[in-house]
């Protein structure tokens, strides 16, 4: 799959007002709701992020319900079903499954965030596919590897109950699966994908992870985090390592694997079956180094990878409808997704 382009020198990416006054608004959200103690205000942070109901109606041809895994760590997913599944580029009766991780630093948002609904509506209909966005438990009240452990549970799900959920359509096929995920969402996708080899799935087959700017660390200060610090304000080297410290093991540092995929105290991938993997980095995103070295250490260590770079983007791009990115970036994965269906 070819390369979309190379990072361009800018002073700073070509935005709408518009777009910037909102991303301003949710980091300063975040960085009042990030308290000194390590806890989160939830309940301020709630103002700016808004949350939508299922709707079992279509919705700009999409329907979606949501089916609970287990009330008492609050998982469940959100399941998305294309209402016309013949398009220009589908024909037949089968689609793909999307198994979606949201992102926000494994601290914010929910599968029923507004912008992750509208994003995962998107997906189902122009892929098209059906999607099950995940909701996980988030940290600081829930440390690594819960999210993780949230995910596993989701697939294992999915491969023995799925044929319950009156809602999932006959369309669906499980053996091209793939795991996917923006940002800390990315992130779980790559991990659920390297566990889901301790698994023995009997109808789920996966086939690809779509790691959306995803959201990798290290104790290390990269050139691009110090570079673009102030360019997206939501993966500032402030917030990401307030996220990092609320998110990993107390007393780890961003060097351990599950941040670090590759450093030096990373797991040994070389005998693991991960999936071909498709790593979506943007130009102007703090992150991109530590993305391109995650699509790096899989090549190294003889994995399928892609790389997709925007050269103009910032991180979270993809939720802004008025960002022409937006319409490349469903083009990529459709052609990632169909590529990898073709293999299957």
């Amino acid at each position: 799959m070819p390369d979309s382009g190379n990072p361009e020198a800018k002073a700073s990416p070509n935005l709408p007002w518009t777009t910037r006054l909102l991303m301003s608004a949710v980091a300063f959200a975040v960085d009042v709701s990030c308290r000194p103690n390590m806890t989160f205000n939830r309940r301020l942070f709630n103002l700016v992020d808004l949350k939508c109901s299922a709707s079992s109606q279509p919705k700009n041809g999409v329907k979606s319900s949501d089916i609970v895994i287990d009330s008492g760590r609050n998982l469940w997913f959100r399941l998305y079903t294309p209402t016309n599944i013949v398009t220009e580029t589908s024909t037949t009766s089968s689609l793909p499954v999307i198994v979606y991780f949201h992102g926000g630093g494994f601290v914010l948002l929910a599968a029923n965030s507004k912008r992750f609904d509208d994003h995962c509506r998107r997906l189902a209909k122009e892929i098209p596919a059906v999607v099950i966005s995940v909701n996980y438990r988030l940290a600081p009240e829930n440390r690594y590897p819960s999210q993780y452990d949230d995910g596993i549970d989701v697939l294992k799900f999915i491969d023995s109950k799925i044929s319950t959920v009156e809602d999932f359509p006959d369309c669906a096929d499980l053996k091209r699966c793939f795991v996917a995920g923006d940002s800390a969402g990315g992130n779980l996708a790559h991990n659920v994908a390297v566990r889901a080899n301790e698994c023995s799935f009997s109808n789920l087959k996966l086939i690809g992870v779509i790691a959306i700017q995803p959201f990798f660390g290290g104790e290390e200060r990269t050139q691009s985090e110090e570079d673009l610090n102030d360019i997206t304000p939501l993966v500032s080297l402030k917030h990401s390592d307030w996220m990092w410290k609320a998110f990993l093991p107390e007393g780890s540092d961003r060097d351990h694997p599950a941040a670090n995929t590759f450093g030096k105290n990373a797991i040994d991938i070389s005998g693991v079956d991960i999936p071909a993997t498709m790593v979506i980095v943007g130009g102007f995103d703090p992150l991109k180094v530590w993305q391109k070295r995650h699509y790096e250490g899989l090549k190294r260590h003889g994995k399928e990878a892609y790389l997709i770079e925007y050269p103009n983007v910032v991180h979270g791009f993809y939720f802004f409808p008025e960002l022409h990115q937006g319409s490349l970036f469903i083009d990529n994965v459709r052609n990632f997704i169909q590529d990898q269906s073709a293999k299957s």
